[in-house]
């Protein structure tokens, strides 16, 4: 994709952001397509790597990651089948993980069954670490929390992360290859194209609906305070009480950010426009009558939706279009981290995010209510795919050639 990149122009008055570098973090660790990053919360410094294909490996922090172990292999579940949007796509460790032993992933997988009512589906599980060994997971300890059936193998969203309210929230996106024809992010009986809140460290006993449906205990509970909570959910054919937010069409990396509590979402559109969220509860993000801000499909009359903090557009005659023409372009967005690290004291309070097919990398700073600060903070050519932070606040880029096999690299986040 040819793409001419402009530089943004920070507001008047506004301190202008750092340019960062990329320094190569554990180099001598060979991955194959790594999308996700994690430091266990127990202090040992181990940072737990998820790869795209069903891998989780082990390497010590600030190693050069020449001693790494494997720590979960589901590769004979085929979650990466050949779509660039499945696999094992997101982990989550328990907050409670150093006594419990407990994480989270999100997978893909074909659904063997003939009589389902899609070929593909999405599973959100919990493991518990091996009782002998704390660098193995416990496969046996498969505790499936939810199962989403999937009209196609596009738009899978794949996030899961814990709030600082202790819940687990998991990010769907809306499950098509294109244009949302069932209508299901603005649908709340559906669970894809939306963010979901549960309690892992609960159950809900939910009613049964009509024609003698019978209730059913689901294996997390329900937030007493999630926005669909008060309306019927019919045994599951009503609204889903699991919804945060909604209106999402790939929520592609979503994180809170450790001081304020705010949660930041990247949202990956479909023609032309990429957005980065601000999330709150029972937020409407527009998807799929807008992308970004922009109209896409007939909607309701009179429907409110949230407007993006920002946005680009894929092609650079459509800038004048946006709200932010001074922005570059892109065409797959890559939510990021607000930085909170000690390192480097002028990217404090920085909300960081990429562009997965460009590789360029920008960051905005917004304070009571406002963009105060933006700009490009790097041109490069490598294809991100995802953000991590460690314990400390530090940020990471994980990166890799979708054409070759064995050519994941991690990175660490620097300012010059």
């Amino acid at each position: 994709m040819a793409c001419v990149l402009v530089g943004w122009i920070a507001p008047a008055g506004a301190q202008p952001l750092p340019k960062v570098r990329l320094a190569p973090a554990y180099p001598a660790l060979a991955l194959d397509r790594d999308l996700w990053m994690s430091e266990a919360p127990d202090g040992s410094r181990r940072m737990f790597i998820a790869e795209q294909n069903g891998r989780i490996l082990i390497t010590q922090k600030g190693s050069d990651g020449s001693v790494a172990q494997e720590f979960l292999n589901i590769t004979d579940r085929k979650p990466h089948i050949d779509k660039n949007n499945e696999g094992l796509l997101g982990m989550a460790l328990h907050p409670g993980f150093k006594t419990n032993g407990l994480f989270y992933v999100y997978y893909n997988q074909l659904n063997t069954n003939r009589n389902a009512l899609y070929p593909r589906r999405s599973v959100i599980s919990e493991f518990k670490v091996s009782a002998t060994n704390a660098n193995l997971a416990d496969l046996a300890s498969e505790r499936i929390l939810l199962e989403v059936q999937q009209p196609s193998g596009g738009n899978k969203g794949g996030e899961l992360c814990f709030g600082p309210d202790g819940f687990l929230y998991i990010g769907l996106g809306d499950g098509e290859s294109g244009n949302d024809p069932a209508g299901n992010g603005q649908n709340p009986s559906a669970l894809l194209g939306k963010i979901l809140r549960i309690d892992v460290n609960g159950r809900t006993e939910m009613p049964g609906g009509g024609r003698g449906k019978a209730g059913r205990t689901l294996p997390y509970a329900i937030p007493a305070d999630n926005p669909f909570v008060g309306e019927p959910d019919l045994a599951g054919s009503g609204a889903r009480h699991e919804i945060y937010a909604w209106g999402l069409r790939e929520p592609w990396r979503f994180s809170f950010d450790r001081q304020t509590g705010e949660l930041w979402a990247g949202d990956v559109g479909q023609d032309l426009w990429e957005e980065v969220d601000l999330i709150v509860k029972g937020g409407n993000y527009g998807w799929p009558v807008r992308e970004g801000s922009h109209h896409f499909k007939p909607g309701p009359v009179g429907a409110q939706f949230i407007e993006p903090l920002m946005e680009y557009p894929h092609k650079a005659n459509l800038l004048p279009e946006s709200r932010f023409p001074n922005h570059g372009v892109g065409a797959c967005i890559v939510g990021g981290y607000v930085y909170r690290g000690n390192k480097y004291p002028a990217l404090r309070g920085v909300y960081v995010y990429a562009d997965y097919v460009v590789g360029t990398i920008w960051g905005m700073r917004y304070e009571n209510g406002k963009l105060t600060a933006d700009a490009m903070l790097l041109a490069q050519p490598k294809n991100i795919e995802s953000f991590s932070e460690d314990n400390d606040g530090e940020l990471y880029v994980l990166s890799f050639d979708a054409q070759a096999e064995n050519t994941g690299r991690i990175f660490a986040l620097e300012t010059e």
